[in-house]
């Protein structure tokens, strides 16, 4: 009798511990959807934290900081001879955030912001509007120099920035008939490349670091997590205007 009952409790032992091992594979996918989840509402957070950061930047400053390169530390990097009087960066559509200036944090060891991926975390890439309106050059990135344009002279410029809800087909400067034009007129763009960045990327990624100033922005899918906001040239104008930097 004894041994009928030790042989049965270890029937039920096991029992217990592969319903235990089938709830465990069970909530195994749902947390993994919850850290996926906040780490891109983290990453939205960030995002939204840096656009604001430099919109604050223009207020105080009359103009966007030009994009860090990968060897500036975080801090805006010109374009030799360049500075805040000319507004000419070493690079306008393939930098990174310039966290450091914008005194952001937290920062990595080498001056970055990163997005909220763990251990496949990115640095923030950022890009500037650096178009030539009128006979001045580069207005978005020189001091004071939207006032220097004038409003007029920025609302008839061709374009600034296109963000397109495709990569496919975007060709001579801006969105393909078949591609959604969300935006022509983005003052400023700030891109995450998610949590599956590769270094060969798929179209649409790949079109969001070749420095062509088109971007993709659309829901994730196959090949696509990147995170996309931008702030047009309306929003910037009006926030100068508040702060007195515009007329």
């Amino acid at each position: 009798m004894k041994r009928a009952l030790r042989g049965f409790t270890l029937i039920e032992v096991m029992v217990v511990l592969l319903v235990i091992g089938l709830l465990a594979a069970g909530l195994s996918m749902p947390f993994a959807a919850q850290v996926q989840l906040r780490r891109i509402d983290e990453t939205h957070r960030r995002l939204d934290e840096a656009r604001e950061a430099l919109l604050g930047f223009a207020a105080s400053h009359g103009r966007l900081p030009c994009p860090a390169s990968e060897a500036s530390r975080g801090e805006e990097r010109f374009a030799p001879g360049g500075d805040a009087v000319n507004g000419q960066c070493e690079r306008f559509h393939d930098g990174f955030l310039p966290a450091a200036t914008l005194g952001l944090a937290p920062l990595d060891d080498e001056g970055f912001l990163r997005d909220a991926w763990g251990s496949r975390a990115n640095r923030i890439r950022y890009a500037v509007a650096g178009v030539p309106v009128g006979t001045v050059t580069s207005p978005f990135t020189r001091a004071n120099g939207l006032q220097a344009s004038g409003l007029a002279a920025i609302g008839a410029a061709s374009h600034f920035l296109f963000i397109c809800s495709s990569a496919s087909p975007i060709g001579g400067g801006s969105c393909g008939p078949a591609s959604n034009q969300l935006t022509r007129r983005a003052a400023f763009v700030l891109v995450s490349l998610g949590a599956d960045a590769q270094a060969a990327p798929a179209a649409d990624s790949a079109r969001n670091i070749d420095g062509s100033g088109l971007f993709v922005a659309h829901e994730a899918g196959p090949g696509f997590d990147d995170l996309v906001t931008w702030v047009p040239a309306a929003i910037l104008a009006s926030r100068l205007m508040a702060a007195g930097r515009l007329p």
